[in-house]
């Protein structure tokens, strides 16, 4: 029988981000993005969600490349985990390309990993399959969509895109789209993340424009912060100051890194004197000063969450600050984000946020710009990818809609094969997948049974029991010590804390009278003896850890 191609998601459906896709034809094998993902709220102490490599270290000697389309976290951010692991060329545009090296030289990788840079228009051969660069416009400079040319056919990966006719860096290029569509897409996946949304996204230019309208009508501080990889919104932060003869200072590491990157590239032009050290604004009026930073999503070690909570070393919010939160909250984070505002509002700054003002456009297409991209390449078949189940099962909708066959849709897992010919695509198994934990140094060893007592704790907190036994006759010399962590307040809680030294004793007086030496037999029977009596009079059920010491 023919090969086929086979096409596996490793990251990015049934969730927001770690994207990740490995195409797949006989003795080779290509990857399209790898991304991270965030922890969920009842992920304690996470800080990292990555795709699980298990399946492309078994086939490491096939793999060819791997072809990123542009630079945002949720598409570079696993890569220095996963060359780890693998070793094969990377490639991408500039501007990605830039970001992947400042990733790897953090992980001390920069010198080992080949990075290899291109520009839309580019073809790539990686083994069977020929990859070409194709411009889009996104929410980041030198975003791509990857046609590849497969022995079975092309298939077209969009990556994250919008259609914007007055992009600065080009409207995405409709014109190669609507050429591949006529020489034949066998298989169309492409970004379902605001396939809710009817319409078309907005123009960057609305936010320049309404930018513009803030600054003119301020006489105090200016704060902005945005998504640090948005060099467009930050290009128009800085030409919007300088015709208003302010002076901008920048604070977060991520941004001062993503500012120095883009200007090295020429991706971002920055009028002569605009940009000052953040120490430097001091001496400065208020109404000559901006400020921009990070922080628009909430998190608690960013630029905003320390000015808001007084911990910033070199700026305080006062009264009459305005602070623009050019951004919107990433699904998961509007408590964080909510948060920040009320205390921004509380230290008496004047807070703009709301949608209406025009301050944030999305970088992802809505439904109407979907369907030009359907009708232009004409897929044969269509997998949705980049969403949560909602979002895949509508873009399926969507596609069908305009003339997409039910039968030629497939809505995939993680981990799923689906296998193309020229003339058919199904869904014929999987291969292992999943999630894997980042928790700071640590890498997969962090588990669901790990994060399953992380939630016991955090919820009902943990009962430490301390006993000395005597080896002969399993006889107390000392204890039971109780020590709490999470479940009581001791000093306000004797009574029940004698209770309970009370029910250890029973329950190693039961086990004595029983003749029972097994220490791991006393420590079940105490840990269910301790149980019962919390749920009765508690309605609580902390962790219980008997430590037996044998004397």
């Amino acid at each position: 029988m023919a090969e086929k191609l086979r096409i596996i998601p490793l990251g990015g459906l049934d969730e927001i981000g770690k994207n990740c896709t490995v195409l797949e034809y006989g003795k080779d094998m290509i990857v399209i993005d790898c991304g991270v993902g965030f922890p969920d709220e009842d992920m304690y102490g996470v800080d990292l969600v990555i795709p699980d490599f298990t399946y492309l270290v078994q086939n490491a000697k096939k793999l060819r490349g791997m072809f990123v389309t542009h630079g945002h976290e949720d598409h570079i951010g696993s890569i220095p985990y996963c060359m780890q692991q693998v070793t094969c060329p990377i490639h991408g545009t500039a501007m990605t390309n830039g970001l992947i090296k400042l990733k790897l030289e953090e992980h001390r990788l920069a010198d080992t990993v080949k990075l290899v840079t291109h520009k839309p228009g580019d073809v790539v051969k990686a083994g069977c399959f020929s990859v070409e660069f194709i411009h889009v416009n996104h929410s980041i400079a030198d975003a791509v969509a990857f046609a590849i040319k497969t022995p079975v056919g092309t298939v077209l990966m969009t990556g994250d895109f919008k259609i914007d006719p007055t992009a600065t860096d080009g409207m995405i290029d409709l014109a190669r789209l609507g050429e591949l569509g006529n020489e034949g897409v066998l298989a169309l996946l492409a970004d379902s993340t605001n396939v809710e949304r009817a319409g078309y996204t907005p123009s960057e230019t609305i936010v320049a424009e309404s930018l513009d309208r803030q600054f003119r009508n301020c006489d105090q501080r200016i704060i902005v912060t945005t998504f640090a990889s948005n060099m467009h919104r930050i290009q128009a932060v800085l030409s919007t100051a300088h015709r208003h003869g302010r002076k901008v200072a920048v604070s977060g590491r991520s941004m001062e890194n993503m500012l120095k990157v883009a200007q090295e590239l020429g991706y971002i032009k920055v009028p002569a004197g605009t940009i000052v050290d953040l120490n430097a604004i001091k001496n400065l009026p208020k109404n000559k000063v901006v400020i921009v930073s990070t922080g628009s999503q909430g998190e608690n070690m960013s630029a905003l969450h320390r000015m808001a909570f007084s911990t910033h070393k070199q700026i305080d919010i006062t009264s009459g600050d305005r602070i623009i939160i050019s951004a919107s909250a990433i699904p998961g984070n509007e408590k964080a984000v909510s948060r920040i505002i009320n205390e921004l509002y509380r230290k008496g700054a004047d807070v703009v946020y709301d949608k209406s003002e025009g301050l944030h456009v999305s970088g992802h297409a809505c439904q109407e710009e979907l369907k030009i991209i359907h009708a232009l390449t004409k897929p044969k078949f269509f997998i949705p990818v980049h969403g949560e189940q909602r979002h895949l099962q509508l873009h399926s909708r969507l596609a069908q809609q305009i003339g997409i066959s039910p039968r030629n849709v497939h809505i995939g897992e993680i981990g799923s094969v689906i296998e193309l010919s020229g003339r058919s695509c199904k869904i014929t198994g999987t291969v292992t997948a999943g999630k894997v934990f980042v928790d700071g140094a640590g890498v997969g060893d962090v588990g669901s049974v790990v994060l399953r007592d992380r939630k016991h704790l955090a919820q009902d907190g943990m009962i430490v029991v301390c006993l000395n036994l005597l080896a002969q006759d399993g006889s107390i010399l000392s204890g039971p010590d109780i020590i709490t962590r999470g479940f009581i307040y001791v000093k306000e809680s004797e009574a029940l804390m004698e209770e309970l030294r009370y029910v250890v004793l029973e329950a190693v007086e039961r086990c004595q009278r029983k003749r029972v030496r097994d220490w791991s037999a006393i420590k079940t029977a105490i840990k269910n003896d301790l149980s019962g009596y919390l749920y009765k009079t508690t309605k609580r059920s902390p962790m219980i850890l008997p430590i037996i010491t044998e004397l």
